[in-house]
């Protein structure tokens, strides 16, 4: 008996056996791409089991994000290790500030990188020294998905922050940028951004698109903003760098309002910091 697959069903087999995804890249590649770059002070391919640290071992530097409140299972999948971290919407990981080492940026200069699969359509932080209350807030940088008040609706959104304020005359901070694509739900993507010292860049599977300027909502009526800002939202123009303010490192939530917030909900198979801004041709590798 002669037996023969469809094309359809070839070409799907080709391709896994070829490209070992669908970004083309096989968990190994991606990681050793990651490690041979040039910046990388953490990265976390979360394989550990629940209830331990998650460890980043970068050049002798040990990073461990610890399970802040109710244990994280391990899950089968991800792009990195073949495992990912499930975040139900109450928990997170956690390093505090006087342990986060060279995660406190001190170049000006930092890139984001998470491999996520998004589960709910809500405010979701991925990972980042953002701190919203505390003192009158203790922002640094951080990478969102969703921030709707000011344009980055279910959008990749990487922010950053100077003085750890919200951006006056503002209630909130303003200093964001958020991709022209938006994020899908249950869907494997990577997520990220770059700030330069100048210029916040939002990326989603490793591409950069630009936005024309357009009106921010919720900026009009504010003293000197009758009627609102007109500004693009990427790249953003944000020239004053990263303030060193104290907050801790966390992952899938931050500090709001007096309590835990912004919970993300679904899975992160990867999360990698750099202390430069990675260019959008070295971005495009790590989808």
């Amino acid at each position: 008996m002669k037996c023969s697959l469809s094309p359809f069903l070839v070409i799907i087999l080709f391709t896994l056996m070829y490209n070992g995804d669908c970004y083309g890249q096989t968990s190994s590649d991606r990681y050793a791409t990651l490690k041979s770059t040039d910046g990388l002070v953490a990265l976390w391919d979360f394989k550990e089991k629940e209830g331990t640290d998650r460890v980043s071992s970068i050049d002798g530097n040990m990073l461990r994000l610890s399970e802040a409140s109710n244990k994280i299972p391990r899950i089968d999948g991800g792009p990195l290790s073949g495992y990912a971290i499930e975040l139900s919407g109450e928990a997170y990981l956690s390093i505090p500030y006087e342990d986060t080492g060279a995660l406190n940026v001190r170049q000006n200069e930092v890139t984001v990188i998470a491999w996520i699969k998004r589960r709910d359509s809500g405010i979701g932080f991925i990972a980042g020294m953002w701190n919203e209350y505390a003192d009158g807030g203790k922002r640094q940088y951080g990478l969102f998905v969703n921030l709707p008040h000011y344009n980055g609706t279910n959008q990749v959104c990487g922010h950053i922050s100077q003085s750890g304020k919200p951006t006056g005359p503002f209630p909130y901070s303003i200093d964001y940028s958020a991709s022209k694509q938006l994020v899908p739900l249950e869907e494997w993507v990577c997520v990220g951004f770059t700030y330069d010292g100048k210029y916040i860049k939002s990326f989603l599977n490793g591409v950069f698109e630009e936005r024309k300027a357009e009106l921010i909502s919720h900026t009009a009526g504010f003293e000197g903003y009758p009627d609102g800002i007109v500004q693009s939202k990427n790249p953003y123009y944000f020239p004053y760098g990263i303030g060193d303010n104290g907050s801790d490192f966390t992952v899938g939530a931050v500090f709001v309002a007096g309590k835990m917030g912004n919970f993300f909900k679904g899975e992160i198979g990867g999360l990698a910091v750099f202390d430069r801004a990675l260019t959008d041709t070295e971005m495009i590798k790590f989808r």
